[in-house]
């Protein structure tokens, strides 16, 4: 089977607002896909999120034809810490309950 971003994450990813969006649109030439795991739980994790949150909103405003996303992985244990960790990024997130194991493996 061929790794693609969808056998990995599946079909969709979501906004802070739930909106969903296809994987599908993602994809293409030139473009870049960050997949950041990480957890609110975790002290090295929210050290390292606002410098990557700054490093994005820089990035991205630097360049507006920039094709580049980020979509966070979450290792919450609960979806209340996810709702409120991913609440600080401005990328996109797969949705909480979705089993990790399987990205791991896959990747």
């Amino acid at each position: 089977m061929a790794r693609t971003l969808e056998n990995l994450l599946g079909d969709h990813v979501i906004r802070q607002n739930g909106e969903k969006v296809q994987i599908s649109s993602l994809c293409g030439k030139d473009r870049v896909i960050g997949i950041y795991f990480s957890a609110e739980w975790c002290p090295p994790c929210k050290g390292f999120t606002p410098k990557l949150v700054e490093f994005y909103n820089k990035l991205k405003a630097s360049d507006q034809s920039l094709k580049i996303e980020v979509v966070f992985v979450s290792w919450d244990k609960d979806e209340h810490a996810f709702t409120e960790y991913f609440g600080t990024m401005p990328w996109l997130a797969l949705p909480f309950g979705i089993d990790k194991k399987v990205i791991l493996i896959l990747s």
